[in-house]
């Protein structure tokens, strides 16, 4: 019973104009006998249908076919019903891990981890320490990772410069650790953090930094202003500089157009567990990004730094227009320069690196 309820109802034969004929058809399919008031045992014509009915049955056997079968049979004959939305096929999981695997070796250019204090980052290095034009620190924002500058470093390194990109802690490769249980995603554990790991790589100071995006990128110039004697020259890419920068709200409306090998690895992390979500919502919690950008406006305006800085802004940025490279520049104009990307976007070291090596090596 549970079957034919589950299944689809039997295909009938009702082409034909003789009642008698339909009738016999529906009992074959179905297999239900006719009721006991169709057979009479008297005589006359009643007699004559019965003799006739009787006839029949005896030349022309009725074949035995179980429910399960006509029911499985006939519904082969019925074409599907359209279904009224196409949902994506989902792989199986081990399909899944695989792909993420392959993509997860695919993203690890020149990296490698390195055991730091309590946590594990994943660092890119290109160049070696015996590089004649010196070292630069290219730091990422959120919510990316270093992948983005391998380009950048692997040409960098070509003209003569040793390059390390690390992977904040929360993002990309790095530990994510749960909040609480050792690091809390606040502005002085993530310096405090990078302080730990440019001892362990053994990076000579002063170095040239690079710099680039939201939160954790803000906090790679608050770590700069802190530490001046450290840098030699500073290079900013599309970040909030000024107050009046504009902020996503929990980078909720982050979206980058970009080929899909590329999306595959950034948002790897995100697909294979829960951690740097976790990691990213703590952080954005923690950070006060109108005092962060009020503090680099400050930081970095005359009479308060005076080492040379290289802005690198992609014009098509839709998250930070160009006034804000403008009024940063103003704030400091004779130790600002600015050069602006046509064609890139938030992210010039991703978009268009070539032009990106090309003002570094000028200005480094």
């Amino acid at each position: 019973m549970a079957w034919a309820l589950l299944s689809p109802p039997p295909l009938l034969n009702l082409s034909t104009s003789s009642s008698s004929t339909s009738y016999t058809s529906i009992k074959t399919t179905t297999g239900i006998a006719p009721p006991p008031s169709t057979v009479d045992t008297g005589g006359g014509e009643e007699h004559q249908k019965a003799s006739s009915l009787k006839h029949r049955r005896k030349t022309t056997p009725r074949p035995k076919i179980h429910r399960r079968s006509t029911l499985l049979a006939s519904s082969q004959t019925i074409p599907p019903v359209a279904a009224p939305f196409n949902f994506p096929r989902v792989p199986p999981r081990t399909a899944m891990l695989a792909k993420c695997s392959m993509i997860e070796d695919k993203g690890k250019d020149f990296g490698s981890t390195i055991k730091s204090g309590k946590f594990r980052w994943f660092v890119r290095e290109t160049g070696s320490s015996e590089s004649s034009r010196g070292t630069i620190v290219f730091l990422h924002g959120a919510p990316t990772q270093s992948y983005s500058y391998r380009v950048v470093m692997s040409q960098m390194a070509d003209a003569g410069f040793h390059c390390f990109a690390p992977d904040w802690i929360g993002f990309g490769f790095s530990d994510k650790p749960q909040p609480g249980y050792g690091f809390d995603y606040t502005e002085k554990e993530f310096h405090a953090e990078f302080d730990k790991l440019l001892e362990v790589l053994g990076i000579k100071t002063p170095f040239f930094l690079v710099v680039q995006g939201f939160l954790v990128g803000s906090y790679g110039l608050t770590w700069a202003l802190k530490n001046p004697s450290k840098i030699t020259k500073l290079t900013i890419l599309n970040s909030p500089l000024t107050v009046s920068s504009p902020i996503p709200g929990l980078f909720q409306q982050l979206s980058y157009v970009l080929k899909l090998e590329k999306a595959d690895v950034y948002r790897l992390p995100y697909l294979s567990s829960g951690g740097p979500g976790f990691a990213l919502l703590e952080a954005s919690k923690k950070a006060n990004f109108k005092g962060i950008s009020s503090q680099i406006a400050a930081g970095f305006a005359s009479g308060s730094w005076d080492k040379p800085i290289l802005v690198v802004w992609g014009i098509s940025d839709k998250y930070l227009p160009q006034s804000v490279a403008e009024e940063f520049q103003k704030g400091n104009p004779s130790n600002v320069k600015l050069k602006l990307i046509e064609g890139a976007g938030h992210m010039p070291q991703e978009d268009w690196p070539e032009k990106v090596v090309d003002a570094l090596r000028v200005f480094f």
